[in-house]
């Protein structure tokens, strides 16, 4: 069977679950019997499509957005570091820098149109939850960019390129009533929404592909 089988993952580069899933849904496809089959195609979704470029810190933001105490928030966090260091993933969520991140889809796609997805999908995730970096920045994300090879970046700010793109991802996501991510659509047949495990996933992958044997 030569069909692909997608898998089509809607999720935010500062979403921390989007950032876990990812590490998880890695090791379900490398266990996936079909994996040479697998083809993973990012989609957009803004956690808060209105964020400015700049704001309040993450525990702050955190605290302010769920009427926390801000020592809740940070405590959440510790468990979010902590949870992703059983994944070999250093985090620091208090040089976190909440922002806005269109442009960062819109890199996305292009790394997408360039075989690189991917990996620039990886890159910024790292740079947001483990270096701090302001991943809305222009000059950031040139240079996270380069540093896997996407070419073409500079056009990319010269006008509004894949600004469709990005806006068609989430309309999509509208339409099949996505509210929350990582969700993922499993060879268009079923969705697995969350930060589920990696035995959770290798299942629903295994399921998905007997469901296109046997209808």
């Amino acid at each position: 069977m030569d069909t692909p089988f997608t898998l089509d993952i809607w999720s935010d580069v500062i979403c921390p679950f989007c950032y876990l899933g990812a590490k998880n849904l890695d090791q379900a496809v490398a266990r996936f019997e079909h994996r040479g089959q697998v083809v993973i195609r990012h989609r957009a979704f803004e956690l808060n499509p209105r964020a400015v470029t700049t704001g309040l810190p993450l525990d702050e933001l955190v605290a302010k957005k769920y009427s926390m105490p801000i020592e809740q928030a940070k405590v959440l966090h510790q468990r979010l570091e902590a949870q992703a260091a059983t994944l070999g993933l250093t985090w620091s969520l208090t040089s976190a820098q909440p922002t806005n991140t269109f442009d960062a889809h819109r890199l996305i796609a292009l790394a997408s149109q360039q075989g690189l997805a991917d990996q620039m999908s990886d890159r910024l995730f790292g740079a947001y939850f483990s270096e701090g970096s302001l991943i809305s920045d222009r000059t950031v994300l040139s240079t996270l960019a380069s540093e896997i090879g996407v070419t073409n970046v500079d056009d990319l700010w010269l006008a509004n390129a894949l600004a469709d793109d990005v806006r068609a991802d989430e309309h999509e996501a509208l339409e099949r009533g996505i509210s929350g991510v990582p969700s993922i659509l499993v060879d268009g047949r079923f969705m697995i929404v969350g930060a589920q495990s990696v035995e959770q996933m290798t299942d629903v992958l295994a399921r998905a592909w007997a469901r296109r044997v046997t209808p």
